[in-house]
């Protein structure tokens, strides 16, 4: 940045630095900026992304890390490998909701809540999502400006289908997208939407082969840095108006009915009887 405040203001506080905040989250995302663009990998072991609850839980701050840091000008998120991401259903949740300290509950709750709207509010630049393959939890691949997806990639939320309600974001992304009456059936039959759908119901901006997302990604990147910073700034917020309102208005709706149904289901979500109950297990 031409103008430092630290240079100007006495007292001024910076935010934490790229370098701390890239080192703090190593365990979870890869991180590189280059020329005011910072892209965003996630990874377990440097291998696919397995999604934890711990993972989970630090999402929402990599996002007020990014949206702090002033040199980060645009966003490019993306995944390892030829997965999105993976998970153990199975493993996430040994016992039903109802069963859990009241803490936890809100905890879990909270990580779910703060995750979206910190990715809504807090990023304050252009996002390029680059979706590599398959795996659910895509709700803020779907909520960048732009999102590019493998040929492979597939975008569902299976919580109906595994016994819950869908209220953590990836459902308000589909039916923001694809329209409530096409992902309402979407929901309740289990259905994977595949990339050549998604780009055909306006789910995701394009379709490429895997090995060219990344390129396409950053080229992409390169040409939107080219923009005057406020032009940038400005076409953000006027590209994802629209994101902010939903989840203004929509979002804590949703959220509360999912919590509410799974304490008071009194069963184990994942349902290990529903699990089985759809082909779309793939995904996990």
């Amino acid at each position: 940045m031409a103008f430092h405040p630290a240079d100007h203001w006495d007292g001024y506080l910076a935010p934490p630095d790229f370098e701390e905040y890239s080192a703090r989250y190593a365990d979870f995302f890869r991180m590189r900026r280059e020329d005011g663009i910072i892209e965003v990998r996630l990874h377990t072991d440097d291998g696919p992304y397995a999604h934890t609850h711990a993972a989970h839980n630090v999402w929402t701050r990599v996002w007020q890390e990014i949206g702090n840091d002033p040199e980060n000008q645009v966003l490019i998120v993306t995944g390892t490998g030829d997965r999105w991401m993976t998970g153990n259903p199975k493993g996430l949740n040994p016992k039903p909701a109802s069963e859990l300290d009241p803490d936890h509950i809100y905890q879990r709750m909270t990580d779910g809540w703060k995750l979206i709207e910190s990715f809504a509010n807090n990023i304050d630049i252009p996002t390029i999502a680059a979706v590599n393959g398959p795996g659910v939890h895509t709700e803020f691949a779907m909520m960048s400006d732009v999102t590019l997806a493998a040929p492979d990639a597939d975008f569902m939320d299976p919580h109906f289908w595994l016994g819950s309600p869908p209220g953590d974001g990836q459902y308000m992304a589909l039916q923001a997208l694809m329209g409530p009456k096409r992902a309402a059936y979407y929901i309740y039959a289990a259905k994977s939407i595949p990339a050549d759908k998604a780009l055909e119901w306006g789910i995701v901006s394009d379709v490429l082969p895997r090995e060219e997302l990344l390129d396409r990604s950053w080229e992409l990147a390169r040409f939107i840095m080219k923009r005057p910073r406020y032009t940038r700034w400005a076409t953000h917020n006027i590209v994802s108006r629209h994101w902010k309102k939903t989840v203004a208005e929509d979002f804590g709706f949703h959220m509360a009915h999912q919590m509410l149904a799974n304490v008071a289901s009194k069963s184990r979500v994942p349902d290990p009887e529903l699990l089985a109950d759809s082909e779309a297990r793939k995904l996990f």
